[in-house]
């Protein structure tokens, strides 16, 4: 092996280290990304609620009163469907022990959008 191509090996060991680490820690910052609004309504306990009653994926302590709250865009490809039934599930069955979040002003039109946005990508 001739010295350039010596030198050569050990420049670009110090790169590759230096590539991984930053690799590691972009994809440390992506899998600690912030929560959507939509998340955050979701998962606070002292809002959206949802958690007390539902299953939802990357939540703490889920309840097992409604069902489980994945694809949500297939089951429900009609997304005002879905708006009305978190605005006022009532409507739809008057025995329902779902809060209705928008006639009670738990949740603004805006903020079931968000909680929907986040169902919607899950």
């Amino acid at each position: 092996m001739q010295s350039g191509e010596k030198l050569a090996q050990i420049s670009i060991a110090p790169c590759a280290l230096v590539l991984g680490v930053a690799l590691l820690a972009s994809s440390a910052v992506l899998a600690q990304s912030p929560a959507s609004p939509g998340q955050t309504l979701a998962f606070d306990r002292s809002k959206g609620n949802c958690l007390t009653c539902h299953d939802i994926a990357g939540g703490d302590s889920p309840g097992n009163v409604g069902p489980q709250l994945s694809d949500m865009k297939k089951r429900y490809p009609d997304r005002k469907e879905l708006a009305a039934i978190i605005f006022d599930e009532t409507k739809r069955n008057p025995e329902t022990v779902m809060p209705p979040f928008g006639r009670n002003l738990i949740l603004t039109t805006d903020e079931i959008e968000s909680v929907i946005d986040f169902l919607y990508a899950r």
